[in-house]
């Protein structure tokens, strides 16, 4: 999900720092949880909500390739 999120911020010409101020977090605390890929599935949603994203988040099952 890291990945996802800078690649986002990039898309949006949003900083690391632009998005800890919106969760209101440090920049340290943030880029820690980037660094882990460390997030909550709430906290998601609100980085989502930030960023003007919808987030989907799937199971998909290998074998068959279902979405559940």
């Amino acid at each position: 999900m890291s990945e996802k999120i800078k690649i986002v911020l990039v898309k949006r010409k949003k900083s690391v720092t632009d998005l800890a101020k919106a969760l209101n977090t440090s920049s340290q605390n943030l880029s820690n949880k980037l660094r882990n890929d460390n997030f909550r599935e709430e906290e998601l949603r609100e980085i989502a909500d930030i960023l003007n994203c919808d987030l989907d988040i799937n199971f998909t099952l290998r074998d068959t390739g279902e979405q559940v």
